[in-house]
């Protein structure tokens, strides 16, 4: 598997709770803040209908806006 990437904001809760969901797997990850990189955010919005949604996961090159953790836990192959 890729690296995992994760397009996160500083101020959104749900980054918060999937990157200490990843860290708590032990899943590596690599967070790029679209609040830092405008070609971040327009990728997420390419993938978003339009919308910066966040976090939204790029995993084996295919984009995932905001899932459950649940979802997330299998996308990445953790509990």
């Amino acid at each position: 598997m890729n690296p995992v990437k994760m397009y996160t904001t500083r101020w959104c809760g749900d980054c918060w709770r999937a990157k200490h969901f990843l860290k708590s797997n032990g899943i590596e990850f690599k967070e790029i803040n679209i609040d830092q990189s405008k070609e971040a955010a327009e990728l997420v919005m390419e993938h978003n209908q339009g919308k910066r949604r966040v976090p939204t996961f790029e995993i084996d090159g295919a984009f995932y806006g905001n899932p459950p953790l649940r979802e997330l836990g299998r996308l990445v192959g953790a509990g």
